[in-house]
């Protein structure tokens, strides 16, 4: 996967203002989606109370994760497909979408305490993580191994990870399939090596000191593709483990924005402006053809 804009800031389109995101507070720059979207009158009159009186929905995510969501090279803002949905879905319901970077591991605690909105950090949509929230699903994807480049381990397939000791960001989809898996490895255990971001995972995986980092397709087929990293890994396998949907996660009590940000969502599918944004960073084989709410049967 090559992204087309790697260098693309997220912001709020023209018609509803500038939304970014940075480290400590969100910042603004521009983009253009051909065709654009209008504000959709109805779904806006329908966000609480707090949304509209504020004018933004503020989204917690994890910068760490090209080309979903990671830094630019101001070391600040925060660019990517998330940011650039989170734009066009603040367009619609004429609102500032506000990117705020927070850790991944604690995103849904903080989101049913109401200190945030919503997480938008290419989160999975699981039966437990419904337990804590809503998901308003946006991508599909599965799981692919990284290995450094020339596979010294020849990891193959997910039971290969046995006996290793195996990267991964804390709280993630891939923590639970490497658990799971540590059970079917017998006298071969996993050393599992959780790491606060999915950057800590991939600098000890580039040095050696594990064997491999299970993430997203996406991110995956970005890192072994541009340039800067191409170098340094590669995929075990074309195999993607464990299809999902990755959704927006809203607190259970807040149904009104999850409703809001689905019906903004539908629009920007059928309007194709989520097609392009797929497009604009080369995720296009990770379509949903409609906006769902928990549409996983998946648990962790």
């Amino acid at each position: 996967m090559k992204v087309v804009h790697w260098a693309l800031a997220a912001v709020l389109l023209a018609a509803a203002g500038g939304c970014t995101a940075a480290a400590q507070q969100p910042s603004s720059g521009a983009l253009d989606i051909t065709g654009g979207v209008t504000v959709d009158v109805s779904l806006h009159d329908q966000l609480p109370d707090s949304v509209r009186a504020r004018g933004s929905i503020r989204l917690v995510t994890d910068a760490s994760y090209a080309p979903m969501e990671y830094f630019a090279a101001d070391g600040r803002t925060i660019i990517g497909f998330s940011p650039d949905l989170a734009a066009a879905l603040g367009e619609v319901l004429g609102v500032r979408a506000e990117m705020v970077t927070g850790s991944f591991s604690s995103a849904l605690d903080e989101v049913a305490a109401g200190e945030y909105d919503g997480v938008l950090s290419s989160m999975t949509d699981t039966t437990e993580r419904q337990v804590k929230a809503d998901f308003v699903n946006y991508l599909n994807t599965g799981t692919s191994i990284v290995v450094q480049r020339g596979n010294p381990r020849r990891i193959g397939v997910f039971e290969d990870l046995c006996g290793q000791t195996v990267g991964t960001e804390k709280g993630t989809y891939q923590e639970e399939m490497l658990q799971r898996l540590q059970a079917k490895c017998g006298d071969r255990p996993i050393v599992i090596d959780s790491e606060p971001t999915n950057a800590d995972a991939l600098v000890l995986l580039r040095t050696g000191r594990v064997s491999a980092v299970p993430i997203d397709f996406p991110p995956a087929s970005y890192l072994v593709s541009d340039a800067r990293t191409s170098a340094f890994y590669q995929l075990a396998s074309e195999a993607q483990y464990e299809p999902g949907l990755f959704g927006i996660a809203v607190a259970k009590d807040n149904v009104a924005l999850r409703d809001c940000l689905r019906g903004a969502l539908q629009r920007l599918i059928d309007s194709g402006v989520y097609a392009e944004l797929l497009s604009r960073w080369s995720l296009d084989s990770s379509a949903v053809l409609s906006a769902t709410v928990n549409g996983t049967s998946t648990g962790i």
